[in-house]
């Protein structure tokens, strides 16, 4: 391991660079995990599902940047699987929520698990002295950034609660 001077901005941007690369890493081997079972944008509707509770579609078509259409389509998809079940609103009809059956849930779970599984693992290979400083880092990097970072499932890594 390398040691990176204060003052060097572009060591530091190359460091950051490669510990996202290891993080891109991480969130596609989840993926990969479940694309037998869901697209992709699939799992950002079940992963927008379980952050947020009920969407109708419309909500989906937003949060995807998608023709409505294709939201209810990816929509049908998830209800046909079992994954999600959709309700009408009895006081108006019009309203259609969609919310994750215990089979969408687990499956949510499987890929959130698995992310935080394989951050542990990287992290328990790092020096334990550093562990600290490193996680201090990244809450720093992401402050600097607002904070939350992407909601729509592509890099969550755990429910909020």
């Amino acid at each position: 391991m390398e040691r990176i001077e204060d003052g060097n901005a572009d060591a530091q941007i190359d460091a950051v660079l490669r510990a996202a690369n290891v993080l891109l890493r991480v969130v596609a081997r989840s993926v990969v995990e479940v694309e037998d079972v869901v697209t992709s944008p699939q799992l950002r509707v079940l992963v927008l599902i379980a952050l947020h509770g009920p969407q109708n579609p419309g909500a989906v078509a937003t949060e995807l940047g998608v023709h409505p259409s294709n939201a209810t389509r990816i929509c049908d998809r998830l209800v046909s699987a079992g994954l999600v079940v959709r309700r009408e609103d009895p006081v108006d009809r019009r309203y259609v929520a969609l919310s994750l059956t215990p089979a969408g849930a687990s499956l949510v779970n499987t890929v959130l698990e698995h992310r935080r599984s394989a951050v542990a693992a990287v992290m328990a290979r790092m020096p334990e002295q550093l562990r600290g400083a490193a996680a201090l880092g990244m809450a720093a990097f992401a402050a600097a950034d607002g904070g939350e970072g992407i909601e729509d499932g592509r890099f969550t890594v755990h429910l909020q609660r």
